[in-house]
């Protein structure tokens, strides 16, 4: 079954946020899905001990450099998909994780500092397709955008990517209430309550969005895109 990973070697650019907004999309879906938490800051593990995870969502948390391989195998046996958040810094359990991967998801903001890590964790993708002898598909997921206004440095560094043939999500995962909701009250977006928490049909289409895109991606493949963000 498919497995996804979240990389990136900066803290903060949205990989755990992106992980289970994934997760709970497939599993309102009917999909069997495990989201493995090789996070050291455990952010997954904490929004799962809250209410509402959807019981098709399985997390585990006691993985190890030496034992993560092994633990996303046996997932990969059990469910349908499997989703792997890492932790900020470009180390073995990172390269071990990104060797199982039919797809790299490498979160980044719509700066040039985020986009230079993202660069780094691309390049530790290509290592680690040298090293497996295996092609391992990768794309950058721009996150905490905006919904409204697209700035120009976000646009140069889109159309930066794309001159090098960088693969891009055209979802972008807004800056969004509702995103940051769930890990302070749990459970999922459709578990959120109006009246505490604003746009969440807006929140629960970007994230639909971003889930097809990625469902598409890992039947066809993608090309690159410098088109403006989509929902």
């Amino acid at each position: 079954m498919p497995t996804i990973v979240f990389a990136s070697p900066k803290g903060g650019a949205g990989k755990s946020t992106s992980a289970v907004l994934l997760a709970t999309a497939l599993a309102g879906q009917g999909a069997s899905v495990t989201i493995i938490d090789a996070d050291p800051n455990k952010p997954v593990s904490r929004w799962a001990r809250l209410p509402g995870k959807p019981a098709n969502l399985t997390v585990l948390a006691d993985v190890t450099e030496e034992t993560v391989t092994d633990a996303i195998d046996e997932a990969a046996q059990k469910t349908a998909f499997v989703i792997v958040d890492l932790e900020g810094t470009a180390s073995m359990m990172v390269g071990y994780a990104m060797s199982r991967a039919d797809l790299v998801v490498i979160p980044s903001q719509g700066s040039q500092l985020d986009a230079g890590e993202a660069v780094k964790a691309i390049r530790l993708v290509r290592s680690q397709e040298r090293a497996f002898r295996r092609d391992i598909p990768f794309a950058v997921l721009f996150t905490r955008t905006s919904a409204a206004i697209r700035p120009r440095s976000l646009q140069s560094i889109a159309a930066e990517f794309a001159d090098n043939e960088v693969p891009v999500f055209e979802t972008q995962l807004h800056e969004r209430d509702a995103f940051r909701a769930i890990f302070a009250f749990g459970g999922t977006l459709a578990d959120l309550d109006p009246a505490q928490v604003t746009n969440i049909k807006a929140a629960t289409a970007n994230t639909l969005a971003f889930a097809a895109e990625v469902v598409a991606v890992l039947k066809g493949g993608m090309k690159a895109t410098v088109d403006g963000p989509r929902n």
